[in-house]
């Protein structure tokens, strides 16, 4: 019996999907395109939650020059948005070098190719790196603050208005209060790590010091946070404090309402797990182009459809950076 061999419409031809070729673009762009389209609802998705959030919340919303203010080596430095405005610049420059990428396989130029593609991957790895950098950062917190029994946020600040670290101020007290353990205490009131001073030590530094106040979340007409008087301030401590928060998770965040926190963790970190992928697909491909196998093919299709998913995460950085960290 004679085996009939089964066509496919790849025969000589760049396209693997019938004789049709829609928009004279082969199969697998197609395909990118449709997964980029799909991938674009899915944070257009995740960017209209986080508008509806802000806005729910517009009066009490961290404001961003005073959340993103680190710099790397430079401690204690005022810089507000510096950071993130590089790693913006950085991520936009590598899809300049993807773009020279394609247009030197477009020419058969692999020398160009692998050059280009090069940069790309250092600018993917240091975006990357920033981000782990500012997660950090943005975990560890800087100054500190106390949460109130409604779960609003307390910072202090000084005379003129600057927000002060709680561990300047706090005396120490003796304490007997110990970690909650699995068994010390009920399981699900098990903790991982102790503040390193709790409210009380934080309350007594705020009275031994007159020219502290609180500020609170509540904003002003004029877009600042609402600063109270020093009589109003020791009894908001005295009502309403709960306790002191370092830093940002999922549950507490020293700057602000958690959701604030919760929505910087899922978006910026579902585009740092994009950029991540794209580092490492580049990678492949980067491989493949220094073995030649795209020149043997006689075409670099494989390094421009990696370069259409390259320059969606950066579109969707410059949305990301747009709503979470300017407006």
């Amino acid at each position: 019996m004679d085996a009939t061999a089964v066509k496919t419409g790849t025969e000589g031809k760049i396209w693997g999907g019938g004789e049709a070729q829609p928009l004279k673009a082969s199969y697998g762009k197609m395909m990118m395109w449709f997964f980029i389209l799909s991938d674009a609802l899915t944070f257009s998705g995740f960017l209209a939650a986080y508008g509806f959030s802000r806005f729910k919340f517009v009066n009490q919303w961290p404001i961003a020059d005073e959340v993103f203010t680190h710099f790397p080596f430079l401690h204690g430095v005022d810089a507000p948005m510096y950071y993130v405005a590089l790693m913006t610049f950085i991520l936009i420059f590598s899809s300049v070098t993807m773009v020279l990428a394609v247009d030197a396989g477009h020419h058969m130029k692999k020398n160009k190719v692998i050059w280009y593609m090069f940069f790309t991957i250092l600018g993917g790895f240091i975006f990357v790196g920033s981000q782990a950098w500012e997660w950090a950062n943005f975990i560890s917190g800087e100054y500190g603050a106390i949460e109130t029994k409604g779960g609003k946020i307390l910072q202090v600040v000084n005379a003129e208005g600057e927000q002060v670290a709680l561990e300047s101020f706090a005396v120490e007290l003796p304490s007997a209060r110990t970690q909650l353990t699995k068994s010390e205490a009920l399981w699900y009131e098990s903790e991982s790590s102790m503040p390193d001073f709790d409210l009380a030590e934080v309350v007594e530094g705020f009275k031994a010091n007159p020219d502290l106040l609180i500020r609170t979340q509540l904003l002003t007409e004029g877009g600042e946070k609402t600063i109270l008087s020093r009589e109003e301030s020791l009894a908001k401590l005295e009502n309403d404090a709960m306790g002191v928060v370092q830093g940002a998770n999922l549950i507490h965040n020293e700057y602000g309402p958690p959701l604030f926190a919760d929505f910087f963790f899922f978006i910026t970190g579902f585009h740092g797990f994009h950029v991540f992928s794209g580092v490492i697909i580049n990678i492949i491909i980067f491989i493949n182009v220094i073995l030649g196998t795209y020149e043997r093919r006689g075409s670099y299709e494989m390094v421009e459809k990696v370069g259409l998913y390259w320059h969606f995460v950066d579109l969707v950085w410059v949305f990301v950076f747009t709503f979470f960290y300017l407006v």
